[in-house]
């Protein structure tokens, strides 16, 4: 341990902790600028767009980033990508305080937050391997989804009273202060650099060389490759629902703050809940059972119920069993990764998986809001064409269509996790790969050991 600072599983605590401190900020001007954009247009569209502008910088530039995050140093690079956000805040307060915020300067920010994720992200996951043991992967993704849904939890509680105390532009400067948080912690916390292995070795070449060799790896291994898959397809799906589930929340109960708040706060506890048990738990021994069953139910109850009910309390119901199962899905997933792919390469590898995984979100968010507004919407409104097929099922009137669209998410979403049980190289995906310090990932100092006699 470098002298001063902080490394092992209290490094990665302090290190949690400061990113539950941010991701607070975050939400609360998420949840604002949600409000604000919906309220000034009215449309599922709009929101759509938000995740559409923030989702294809990240998802272009990601193989790019995960090579430069294995090339440079991550702790680094996770700090440079706190102030990249911060920026981004930033330019939201000094327009909305100028009074010349429009929403298109909301689709430029989600562009910066993009960008400056697509390096977050990958140096996060990889510094799990050098700072933690084997055995505490799934203990740690544990944590980072408690820490997530505990800001789920609190943030749109806290922006619902700050909203009409401080305003849109006090939230987003308590944003800017979390910021620091998270960039103080990070100061304070030794990321150990991880050593050369041969797939490192392997890798090495020109930026462009780098950034499709973690394409080459998940290719070269069908096992991974068929989880991506998995991935795709399921969050293709996913997006097609979540992409306007706020604004369905939103237009069946008039806009009202305190209905969205609810129902996302109570996703917030379930995902506390599931953060805890994974972290407690370490998650199924057979973790593909995770990721498998995990489709199956948060689908199940993230959209196909969440679509059904037509009141507050059936939406936080729901969404709160649909996130108490996403720490669940999402640690035994990256459990799988993490101890399967060397750490000098799982920068690059990590970025490619999640290229994969989120290429079909911005198609399912561009398809889903007009889908909503233009189409669902009017046929689910009174004497619309579709009425007499799910009137009786999902009411009509406004959000009656975002809601159908829901179901038939969520009802793909099942098809998905349950599809993977149908390829051997899918459901034995532990078995057929083997671990990275097992073979391929040892390092260059175990390669150089002499047998033991």
């Amino acid at each position: 341990m470098q002298q001063g600072y902080l490394s092992g599983l209290r490094g990665f605590t302090l290190v949690a902790s400061g990113q539950l401190v941010s991701l607070v900020g975050s939400g609360m001007s998420q949840f604002a600028l949600t409000i604000w954009a919906f309220e000034k247009t009215g449309l599922a569209t709009s929101l759509a767009l938000m995740g559409f502008f923030y989702l294809v910088p990240l998802i272009l530039i990601s193989p790019f980033a995960g090579a430069w995050v294995d090339r440079g140093n991550r702790k680094l690079m996770m700090m440079i990508s706190d102030l990249g956000a911060a920026v981004g805040t930033l330019a939201v307060l000094l327009l909305y305080q100028g009074g010349s915020l429009e929403i298109w300067h909301l689709y430029a920010a989600g562009v910066l937050g993009g960008l400056t994720n697509a390096f977050q992200w990958p140096a996060y996951s990889a510094a799990i391997s050098t700072m933690l043991d084997k055995k505490d992967y799934a203990r740690a993704s544990g944590m980072i989804a408690l820490a997530e849904s505990a800001s789920a939890i609190g943030a749109p509680v806290l922006a619902g009273i700050f909203l009409g105390v401080i305003g849109l532009g006090g939230i987003l400067l308590l944003d800017l202060v979390t910021f620091a948080a998270a960039f103080l912690t990070l100061f304070l916390v030794h990321i150990p650099q991880p050593r050369q292995s041969l797939a490192g070795l392997e890798s090495r070449g020109s930026l462009l060389t780098e950034a499709i060799y973690g394409f080459r790896f998940i290719f070269a291994r069908p096992s991974l490759l068929g989880l991506q898959m998995v991935f795709l397809l399921g969050n293709l799906t996913a997006n097609l629902g979540m992409a306007i589930m706020a604004a369905m929340v939103l237009a069946r109960t008039a806009s009202s703050e305190t209905a969205l708040a609810t129902v996302q706060s109570a996703a917030g506890i379930g995902g506390v809940l599931g953060g805890l048990l994974l972290a407690t738990w370490g998650g199924p021994r057979r973790k593909v059972h995770g990721v498998l069953v995990g489709w199956v139910l948060s689908s199940l109850f993230g959209s196909v119920l969440l679509g059904l009910g037509q009141s507050v309390w059936f939406w936080a119901a729901s969404a709160f069993a649909a996130s108490l199962i996403v720490p669940i899905l999402n640690g035994s997933n990256q459990a799988i990764w993490q101890a399967k792919v060397p750490p000098d390469v799982q920068g690059k590898v990590f970025s490619a998986r999640r290229m994969i995984a989120w290429v079909a979100g911005p198609v399912a968010m561009l398809i889903a809001g007009p889908l909503a507004d233009r189409v669902l919407t009017p046929a689910m409104m009174p004497g619309g064409s579709l009425t007499d097929l799910f009137g009786g099922l999902l009411g009509v009137g406004p959000g009656a269509g975002m809601a159908l669209l829901l179901v038939v998410s969520g009802l793909l979403g099942m098809v998905v996790g349950m599809g993977g049980y149908f390829f051997r190289v899918v459901r034995e995906a532990e078995d057929l790969i083997p671990d990275h310090d097992q073979t391929h990932g040892a390092t260059l100092e175990t390669q150089a050991k002499p047998a033991a006699s």
